[in-house]
């Protein structure tokens, strides 16, 4: 019996490529798909640099929160970047396939991002506690060598965690069929191709998973109960608000990020949610980076006034440049 076992193993033939099937079942919306991604391709990566931009440049942002802040859209950059060009290629060129080890380097950036963007929010909600919770003691407690700490963990414990689960990946074989249902590399869709035995490697992930994912979860959860709890013993309805706005934006955007990362990973696998599967899949991937610029331009002071210096500087700095071209005696008295 063992025998006949080794000897259908040794006649599997062991493939090198994959196909990513992504939204190839609706051809006649492949350009408008197209166009749609790219917009919202362009308008995260522009978001996402001229909120780094703006951290950088504008002294009154050099604070923790806008640290951290600063730091979530470097990363969303890079998340969306891992996936967004490889469908762009395929919706506009119709060419599906990706190497073994291509899709073995898109699922590790994937995975390392978002749980490094896991830990990046836990640390956010960290500074928000400390903030307004402990307002006294913020300066002492929230120093730059803290903040360059939890910055630091956050991309390092990310990253090196998903070492340990790519090395078991490493050693999977893959024999067909060689088609992904998904629009990217992901857990469950790859291991469904294994012909590997695949029980040690569920049992890391599932281990790895909870200390990506539930552990950083539960300490942002923490975090806003006793904030909450905090902002409802002002007296004063005015503070009250004062206090959550905030954090108002941290929140939004971590319920988003949460609320779709359970929606497809901890929902039971109906037909429905199946079929479904992909479309939360975009929330979390492609939408939630784009999202994240928005809603802390559009709910937060101190970025809108970054923004209207630059948008009402502009004017100036060309009208400068003119000046110093025609008349550069006045420009330098200027």
């Amino acid at each position: 019996m063992h025998l006949i076992d080794k000897a259908e193993e040794d006649n599997r033939t062991v493939i090198t490529e994959l196909i990513l099937l992504g939204f190839g079942n609706l051809p006649e919306l492949q350009v408008l798909l197209f166009l749609v991604f790219l917009v919202i391709y362009m308008v995260t990566m522009s978001g996402n640099i001229l909120i780094t931009a703006l951290i950088v440049a504008d002294q009154h942002l050099h604070t923790p929160m806008y640290f951290f802040l600063g730091n979530l859209s470097c990363l969303e950059t890079c998340y969306t970047s891992t996936i967004l060009p490889r469908l762009l290629v395929s919706l506009l060129t119709g060419d599906r396939t990706i190497s073994v080890s291509g899709c073995f380097a898109q699922f590790y950036c994937f995975v390392s991002l978002a749980a490094t963007e896991c830990y990046l929010l836990a640390a956010m909600s960290y500074d928000r506690y400390v903030a307004i919770c402990k307002p006294l003691c913020y300066a002492a407690l929230m120093d730059g060598r803290l903040c360059l700490q939890l910055a630091a963990g956050s991309w390092i414990s990310g990253f090196l965690i998903c070492v340990i689960m790519m090395c078991f990946m490493s050693q999977l074989t893959f024999c067909g069929p060689s088609e992904i249902d998904h629009f990217f590399c992901d857990f469950s869709p790859m291991l469904k191709l294994s012909c590997s035995d695949t029980s040690m490697i569920t049992l890391v992930s599932v281990i790895l998973a909870f200390l990506d994912s539930p552990c950083p979860f539960l300490l942002t959860v923490m975090s806003y109960v006793c904030i909450i709890a905090t902002v409802l013993r002002i007296p004063s309805i005015t503070g009250r608000q004062k206090a959550f706005s905030t954090c108002s934006s941290h929140l939004i955007v971590v319920t988003v990020f949460y609320g779709t990362l359970m929606t497809v990973y901890l929902l039971p696998k109906t037909n429905t949610l199946k079929a479904l599967n992909k479309v939360f899949s975009v929330f979390y991937t492609v939408l939630t980076p784009m999202l994240n610029p928005l809603i802390y331009s559009l709910r937060n002071k101190e970025v809108k006034e970054a923004l209207r210096k630059v948008f009402y500087c502009e004017p100036c700095i060309f009208g400068y440049v003119y000046t110093a071209i025609r008349h550069p005696r006045l420009a330098r008295a200027s």
